[in-house]
């Protein structure tokens, strides 16, 4: 199982530990929904070194890249990102990912269990272009800050770069506690304001202690997986092997901005599958909620008396929306918000209602 370089201080902080897409890391330092309501109203902080990230140079960068993901990198102005998807010809995703312009580059971030089979996908399609792919996870590390807050953190050991100017889905470069250079973006898996840095991975600890020092304890504090996942479901934010997957296409996840089918961006993998599938859905990603004391939990059967109408992606309880929240595929007939179903958890029958995504927004300034 593979660690991050963090892997130390998270066990020394008393981090649980989990099996994570091939990776140990910790799902949580104290209650789940205590770190979850802090991101909510403070600021948290996240070691995401288990993600992949892959760097495309070379004359051909952005054209391959415009073949093998669903959005138009060569429309994204440098220094901007886009959320995209690498399909199938099926249109189903293989995975979704960050797409970073840079100037003479473009950086991807994938999810930590597919990189793998990502970067081999990559490579398999990279034949007729002149494009150079580096796989940097080793190399970088990358955390994130989360939260009302964590731009004054940041902005605390941030030099040559204002933060206030980086805008959302934007990045910039800047001098992060001495180092040169270091991407920084306005990112984020949760649904509030945040970053995402990445720097030399040998200055993991250092950076991730200057950074709770800055903060100081009160303001910002470590969080986990365990609530990150709870903070992505809240905002309506799918998780790969949840809400996408095989037979979970983007254009009926509710994905459809990071899918482009302009005419310039030319022929994609999956694209004549999406379009027909935009054509003529047959089923829509939504939200539901309970009052009843069981969380929706992945797999659980949604039902209109003996019709079987879904099954659970994901399902938590939800500490800002105060009720327990889940996701599920439905047919076009039932995916109306204000449907009335049924759960079923071993058996037994709890009410619950479908609705729209996201559960939550963060409110603009």
């Amino acid at each position: 199982m593979q660690q991050t370089s963090l892997h130390a201080v998270h066990v020394a902080a008393g981090a649980k530990m989990v099996e994570f897409g091939g990776w140990h890391m910790p799902v949580q330092y104290g209650p789940i929904l205590d770190e979850v309501r802090q991101v909510r109203a403070r600021t948290g902080l996240f070691d995401l070194g288990h993600m992949g990230r892959f760097r495309f140079s070379g004359p051909d960068a952005v054209a391959f890249v415009d073949k093998i993901a669903t959005c138009f990198c060569a429309k994204i102005p440098v220094d901007s990102i886009r959320y995209g998807l690498l399909c199938k010809p099926d249109g189903n995703p293989i995975d979704d990912v960050l797409v970073y312009r840079g100037q003479d580059d473009v950086f991807m971030v994938v999810n930590a269990g597919n990189a793998v089979a990502d970067m081999e996908w990559i490579q398999k399609h990279a034949a007729d272009f002149d494009v150079k792919i580096e796989d940097q996870t080793a190399e970088l590390a990358m955390l994130a800050l989360q939260g009302k807050g964590s731009e004054a953190v940041l902005q605390k050991i941030v030099t040559d770069l204002d933060l206030s100017k980086v805008g959302y889905y934007k990045s910039g470069f800047g001098t992060l506690s001495g180092m040169p250079n270091v991407r920084i973006s306005r990112t984020g898996y949760t649904g509030e304001d945040g970053f995402e840095i990445y720097f030399p991975d040998g200055e993991s600890a250092r950076i991730w202690n200057e950074l709770l020092e800055a903060g100081g304890p009160d303001e910002i504090k470590p969080i986990g997986l365990g609530a990150r996942d709870t903070l992505r479901l809240e905002a309506g934010m799918p998780l790969f092997g949840h809400e996408l997957g095989d037979a979970m296409n983007p254009i009926e996840a509710g994905l459809n901005f990071a899918v482009s089918f302009k005419e310039e961006k030319g022929d994609w993998i999956g694209r004549t599958a999406l379009a027909d599938c935009k054509e003529n859905p047959t089923k829509k990603l939504m939200g539901l909620t309970t009052d009843g004391k069981r969380a929706p939990r992945e797999g659980y059967g949604l039902f209109i008396g003996d019709r079987q109408v879904g099954t659970v992606c994901s399902g938590a309880i939800s500490p800002t929306k105060e009720c327990n929240i889940g996701t599920s595929y439905f047919p076009l007939d039932v995916a109306v918000a204000g449907t009335e179903i049924e759960m079923d958890i071993r058996g037994k029958r709890q009410a619950a209602t479908v609705c729209e995504l996201p559960f939550y927004s963060r409110p603009k300034n």
